[in-house]
């Protein structure tokens, strides 16, 4: 990947907030002030210089109420959480995903994080995100049926060395 990833700036919130809400079955969908709040409280984000790809990470100190984030922090002291990542269509085959993913763990293995978290939908099925999170070693550690919103999601964890 040649493209580098920085922080998002305010000029990127249109962009990014549309990108999100493409892919509002697999994130679920953001206002604006949403967004912004996400990104205020995410221990870290960040996004291509095209702004056609981020990662939302959280950690065991973000003051998040999602149950989803909630879910590894009754079960992890020292964590870090894709809350999300989404590549847009016309991006996607260049290792976008992967970077986000490589720059996240990095910074985890820096902060001294033990485990990188993830969730997928397993309803509706997200057979792609599966497969990608099987290749960077993670491991099914759990499921549930939200009570937020209709979905059932599988817990993903892998080791942060």
């Amino acid at each position: 990947m040649t493209e580098p990833l920085r922080p998002p700036r305010p000029d990127d919130e249109p962009a990014l907030l549309a990108l999100n809400n493409d892919h509002a079955v697999e994130l679920s969908e953001l206002t604006l002030t949403g967004l912004r709040e996400l990104f205020a409280l995410a221990w870290r984000v960040r996004v291509t210089d095209d702004a056609t790809a981020m990662v939302v990470a959280l950690d065991q100190d973000s003051a998040s109420d999602a149950e989803n984030f909630q879910w590894f922090r009754r079960r992890y002291d020292r964590f870090a959480y894709i809350d999300r990542v989404v590549v847009a269509p016309a991006a996607r085959g260049r290792g976008l995903a992967r970077a986000l993913y490589t720059d996240v763990i990095s910074a985890a293995q820096a902060s001294g994080h033990t485990v990188l978290c993830a969730e997928v939908n397993l309803d509706p099925p997200n057979p792609v995100s599966d497969a990608f999170h099987l290749a960077m070693g993670f491991d099914e550690v759990g499921r549930a049926e939200l009570t937020t919103q209709p979905k059932m999601v599988r817990y993903y964890t892998r080791a942060i060395d």
